[in-house]
């Protein structure tokens, strides 16, 4: 059995691919009826969301082979319900593939959000799938495995790159929600994304 690539912010692609795994396993444990319930996300629907995890995944890898994100779309529309397993694989493919070369985290790349290095850009991403995947639980009922030390990174992260006292606007995120000092890791992170755990 392979173990397990540390996690580690000088390279933090380990932390990005155990984000993106989680979010596979939990999207593709997500049963075709629930497909059009709402979550905790306002603008996606579960199905929709799950394609924005897909167009995410595409930007990834448009990102490391030095595309233009904003021209990408923001939701994989061309993906049909029962499609979403193969383009899920298909594009974590391209993605880690994207990736591959250690080169690619210290080269300025061009986000919907900004230009960042590599490894900045690798955090932030790790971070959207992990909140992403919380959503998607939240709305569906699953219970994620989550990956403390992605968890950590993913809340230290948020901390340093969204602001508490800058939200709404060209902030894609409502105000921070106070949650109790012995709440899990997971939801203080989705908490201080704007979530309601």
């Amino acid at each position: 059995m392979n173990q397990p690539e540390a996690i580690s912010t000088t390279d933090p692609r380990p932390a990005l691919w155990a984000a993106v795994a989680l979010a596979g396993d939990t999207l593709v444990a997500v049963r075709p009826d629930q497909l059009a319930s709402p979550t905790p996300c306002p603008d996606f629907t579960v199905g929709r969301l799950a394609r924005h995890l897909v167009a995410v995944l595409r930007r990834i890898a448009l990102a490391a082979n030095g595309g233009d994100t904003l021209s990408a779309p923001t939701v994989a529309e061309d993906v049909t319900d029962d499609a979403l397993p193969k383009a899920w694989e298909e594009a974590v493919r391209e993605a880690r593939d994207a990736w591959a070369d250690p080169a690619v985290l210290a080269r300025p790349l061009t986000l919907p959000f900004g230009t960042l290095p590599g490894a900045a850009a690798a955090l932030a991403f790790t971070t959207e799938f992990t909140v992403h995947t919380w959503d998607l639980a939240a709305a569906t009922g699953l219970r994620p495995a989550w990956d403390p030390e992605v968890v950590a990174l993913c809340t230290a992260t948020a901390r340093r790159a969204i602001p508490a006292d800058r939200r709404g606007g060209a902030v894609p995120f409502g105000p921070v929600v106070e949650v109790p000092a012995d709440a899990p890791a997971v939801e203080k992170l989705v908490a201080w994304a704007g979530r309601t755990p």
